[in-house]
């Protein structure tokens, strides 16, 4: 199984949202924050394309945004 991994910013409903998802399914998962963030912002502008949060890359499949479980 891949590592899960979540790009956020603090004060994000949706991302809070999708970690409490995870975390419900115990799903084990790493957060990277983008917020004042350059190099981290640019990879998940990369990995998705766009620069929403929260992006989600979960069992290798790449989410944007979360609207609900």
């Amino acid at each position: 199984m891949s590592e899960t991994v979540i790009y956020t910013i603090a004060d994000c409903p949706y991302c809070k949202a999708a970690k409490d998802d995870l975390r419900s399914r115990a799903v084990p998962y790493r957060e990277i924050d983008v917020a004042g963030d350059a190099g981290a912002r640019d990879e998940m502008i990369a990995l998705s394309g766009d620069n929403t949060v929260p992006v989600i890359i979960e069992d290798g499949k790449v989410s944007i945004g979360y609207g609900g479980g």
